[in-house]
């Protein structure tokens, strides 16, 4: 099972797609569930979404190797500035992965379950995300 999301640079998630098996791609993940996004967002995106620009937003997605060249400098940089904003995509999607029910086999077959228990996830995981803040703050 497989959802996408989207978050902030503080590991907030703010969107959460419908859940699909895991065999549905990503980027089909995105079209049929298309986001409205305000002007001048950018998107840190993994090439698992290539293709994939939304309307209002700006996407900065690595370069990938061309078969039988290497990148250049340029891009290898580029490509690490992409890679540590995305870390933090993969940090969100670790916390919500806590609550074990989420990363191990789902058996339970009732119909919306498993977009409840997902969206409940990422609600502790915002939750978590804000106590940290204010305890930092004290």
């Amino acid at each position: 099972m497989k959802n996408d999301l989207l978050c902030t640079p503080d590991k907030r998630i703010l969107w959460l797609s419908k859940t699909y098996d895991g065999s549905i791609h990503d980027k089909k993940i995105m079209d049929e569930q298309p986001l409205n996004l305000p002007s001048g967002i950018t998107l840190w995106q993994d090439t698992g979404f290539l293709g994939h620009k939304p309307e209002n937003g700006t996407v900065k997605m690595p370069t990938k190797k061309p078969k039988g060249k290497q990148l250049s400098d340029s891009q290898k940089e580029e490509n690490r500035k992409i890679s540590s904003f995305r870390i933090l995509v993969e940090h969100a999607i670790g916390g919500v992965k806590k609550c074990r029910i989420v990363k191990d086999r789902f058996r339970c077959r009732k119909f919306g379950f498993d977009d409840l228990v997902i969206l409940i996830a990422c609600g502790l995981h915002n939750f978590r995300i804000s106590i940290s803040l204010i305890i930092s703050h004290i």
